[in-house]
């Protein structure tokens, strides 16, 4: 799946798909931004139009 365009999809598809990607793959959001070659700030402002912010003691976005 191609990540690195972050606005193209729907962000509740996107937290679905990030939050699963973090949950079964990688280890933290740099590590998902390594993996896919995405810019983690701009994932992060997309999740954050619908309030969500990583919280990395979940390893997960969460809603604020």
């Amino acid at each position: 799946m191609d990540l690195t365009n972050c606005h193209a999809f729907d962000p509740n598809i996107l937290l679905g798909i990030v939050n699963e990607k973090l949950r079964l793959e990688c280890t933290d959001v740099g590590d998902l931004s390594s993996c896919y070659d995405m810019n983690a700030e701009s994932v992060s402002n997309r999740l954050a139009e619908i309030g969500y912010q990583y919280d990395p003691l979940t390893n997960q976005f969460k809603a604020r």
